[in-house]
């Protein structure tokens, strides 16, 4: 199994530990440490920039090789196709 990696879906650019990012609030913290949230406010950011392309992606498309939650998308996504195209038979 591969290690998890963390970078820019765009450029893949890699953050370090001291990289930052600035929460609405003024808090200053590596978003990668707490999956998005803020610490200070409790802001779950679903969109991160990159500080190097600047461009946003959302938060998630940043962790790379996770096999696991992949496959589960993919079920997930299945199973609500078939509820949705599926006739309901009676």
């Amino acid at each position: 199994m591969e290690d998890l990696e963390i970078y820019c879906p765009k450029c893949t650019w890699e953050p370090q530990a001291d990289d930052m990012w600035e929460c609405s609030c003024g808090h200053s913290w590596n978003t990668f440490d707490t999956h998005g949230k803020c610490p200070s406010c409790g802001y779950v950011w679903l969109d991160t920039m990159c500080p190097s392309c600047l461009k946003w992606s959302k938060h998630h498309d940043w962790y790379h090789n996770l096999p696991g939650v992949e496959a589960l998308m993919d079920e997930i996504a299945e199973t609500v196709e078939q509820k949705i195209y599926l006739p309901n038979k009676a």
